[in-house]
């Protein structure tokens, strides 16, 4: 009598089993409701616990992949001067820069200059930004500084000296290693790291911001731009780690410097930096992926994604986790306004 039973408990949970995977499965239900497809090759089999999340799943999986198959590069940093024709003079002068193109928005009262190492469709560059009447900006304590590479740091140093610059570090090898470096400011406040180095690709290598939570912001950045951690570096000692992020090798692309000093939550972001622009072919499919990791470890969407007032051109602007903003810039867009 008890093995009847169990026999009859059996089946019937096997019936149930059985059923569920037919109600619950697309792909078997789109086979019985085909009528040409007679022979299927496969069937999928789900455990119950699988069943009511697997098409969330895959969509978000889909998704989570688009930034790595997007056709992404840096394209420039944006930032407030108090005056534009003398930020342009430093820039050309001491530091290399070509003056790359300039637009003036009465509308908007703002005009902006975009200098750098060579023609945007290839180089990064900086979008030097004028809003009427405004002299100074804070440049807040996150803000790192700009990192440019030179073959040669000493005399780098000595022609911007020549110039008047302001020199905040003397060239020397980096504290701990080989490598040469010094610091400069520009008239409006902001950091430039001369960086020593052999083989030079484009000049512009670098952007640092501090952050406050380092593991937080690689999954971000990871995630949302696709980006990968080309170098990671953790000095006890010094109480900081910096990681860092880009699309290519450290030595052959510009790359973002995260640096977390240890306790340090938060930072001030100041009024100057602005931003960084990065290219994509799909600004509405790239803030769907933005809009599912900000909800996973922060961050938020600040600009809806579609064409910009007065100009067209169509972007999506984000902040990070910490509160930095990037803005994704629809790659045949940007070359209309190259030409």
């Amino acid at each position: 009598m008890q093995c009847n039973v169990s026999h009859v408990a059996f089946g019937l949970f096997f019936l149930l089993y059985i059923v569920a995977i037919f109600y619950y499965d697309p792909f078997i239900n789109s086979t019985i409701r085909d009528s040409s497809f007679r022979t299927p090759s496969r069937i999928h089999r789900h455990t119950f616990s699988s069943l009511l999340s697997d098409s969330l799943t895959r969509s978000e999986m889909a998704e989570s992949d688009w930034p790595k198959k997007d056709n992404r590069r840096f394209l420039h940093v944006v930032y407030r001067v108090g005056d534009l024709e003398r930020a342009i003079k430093f820039y050309t002068e001491s530091l290399g820069f070509k003056l790359l193109r300039q637009r003036d928005v009465p509308a908007e009262k703002y005009s902006n200059a975009f200098v750098g190492f060579g023609h945007e469709t290839s180089y990064f560059a900086i979008e030097l930004t004028y809003n009427y009447g405004v002299t100074s900006y804070d440049i807040g304590d996150g803000f790192g500084h700009f990192g440019i590479a030179t073959k040669d740091v000493y005399k780098s140093v000595e022609e911007i000296r020549a110039k008047g610059g302001n020199i905040t570090r003397e060239p020397g090898p980096v504290e701990g290693g080989t490598t040469v470096i010094a610091f400069v400011k520009d008239p409006d406040g902001y950091t430039f790291a001369l960086i020593q180095r052999s083989v030079i690709h484009d000049p512009f290598i670098q952007i640092s911001l501090r952050i406050g939570d380092l593991e937080r912001d690689i999954k971000f950045y990871e995630k949302a731009l696709g980006f990968k951690v080309l170098r990671k570096v953790d000095n006890p000692e010094k109480k900081y780690t910096i990681a860092i992020l880009g699309y290519g090798e450290e030595d052959e692309t510009t790359a973002l410097e995260l640096t977390y000093n240890y306790g340090v939550k938060e930072y001030s972001k100041g009024t100057g930096y602005a931003q960084i622009a990065i290219g994509t072919d799909d600004v509405y499919k790239s803030a769907e992926v933005i809009d599912l990791v900000a909800q996973e470890v922060g961050g938020k969407i600040t600009t809806k994604p579609g064409p910009v007032s007065g100009i067209g051109t169509k972007v999506v602007g984000f902040l990070d986790p910490d509160g930095w903003k990037t803005v994704l810039v629809d790659n045949e867009d940007f070359l209309k306004e190259l030409e």
